[in-house]
């Protein structure tokens, strides 16, 4: 199974090797293909793209690497438009002086001309209409079920819509973040870690040179002390040989499963042709919990200057 996995036939539908992404203000001249790890030249990761359910051969896929990309969830149009709606959102959080969002604090960071703007905003569709309206495609039925019976789009939940804005500048607070596993957070709930999945909408191209999500294929498969003592949560940044790096275009909506091994890895464009945008669903199951202004801050935030962000 997994050999027919890795070696792609001839008319299957996968992303062509392709040249070098084209070069841009702030971006390094080399790059593409060459740059990535190990991994990418052996997984081969088909063009897959959803539609109201999940076919067979993208549920085994999902389930034997612990990850899969769908192309073109949006279209440009859409996708630009859920851009500006963010862009609005991050200068109200700015102009209000917001620091905290039902209790989950926001990252904030500097453009090198001083100004301020938010890197990791929480529960981003209570702020704006067409990111709740997003939330409601009908698709995402299809990764609910996948998910397990019972889940659902927790708005309200945990840290509800999140968006990360990457950037590699002096003054970003925000601009990789170390390995781990999304399911130890659940430790911190007083609950045991569980599989679920972490569904991201990306509103910028994503191509090697803006670092980017890397995984460790299959790692989700682990037990829960490989889960929690692998490696150190979040300190650790080193590149590992069993990496793929997982690039993605504007439009296109990526899942891994909670308990993969994964990290953001810094760009090595610089500015604007570093940013890089994605939006992360809140997948939730068991007793609705949900956040309101006075809801306390989980405890694991605490850790995060030991993170550096």
């Amino acid at each position: 199974m997994l050999a027919s996995l890795v070696a792609a036939p001839a008319d299957r539908r996968s992303d062509p090797p392709g040249p070098a992404a084209p070069s841009s203000p702030g971006a390094p001249a080399s790059g593409g293909r060459r740059a990535l790890p190990a991994v990418n030249r052996w997984l081969d990761m088909p063009r897959f793209e959803l539609g109201d359910r999940f076919t067979a051969e993208q549920r085994e896929f999902l389930e034997t690497f612990g990850f899969i990309r769908f192309r073109r969830f949006a279209d440009p149009a859409l996708t630009r438009s859920l851009a500006e709606e963010v862009e609005a959102i991050d200068r109200q959080l700015v102009a209000e002086g917001r620091t905290i969002v039902r209790g989950v604090p926001l990252i904030l960071g500097r453009h090198p001309d001083g100004v301020r703007f938010v890197q990791r905003i929480a529960f981003a569709s209570t702020f704006g209409p067409r990111l709740h309206r997003f939330l409601q495609d009908p698709r995402f039925r299809a990764i609910l079920d996948v998910a397990g019976p019972d889940y659902r789009i927790g708005e309200l939940e945990r840290d509800g819509l999140v968006v990360n804005h990457f950037r590699n500048e002096p003054a970003s607070t925000y601009n990789r973040l170390g390995w781990h596993t999304d399911s130890l957070r659940d430790l911190f709930y007083l609950e045991r870690p569980r599989r679920y999945l972490n569904v991201g909408f990306y509103l910028d191209d994503s191509p090697i040179v803006k670092g980017g999500v890397r995984l460790l294929p299959c790692s989700h498969e682990q037990g829960l002390w490989p889960m929690l003592t692998r490696k150190a949560h979040f300190v650790d940044h080193q590149p590992d040989p069993g990496e793929y790096a997982l690039e993605a275009e504007a439009g296109d909506l990526t899942i891994h499963d909670g308990r993969l091994w994964h990290r953001v890895a810094r760009a090595t464009a610089e500015g604007e042709a570093s940013q890089r945008r994605v939006m992360y669903l809140p997948l939730m199951n068991g007793p609705e919990k949900p956040k309101h202004e006075g809801s306390p801050t989980p405890l694991y935030f605490r850790f995060r200057k030991l993170a550096g962000y």
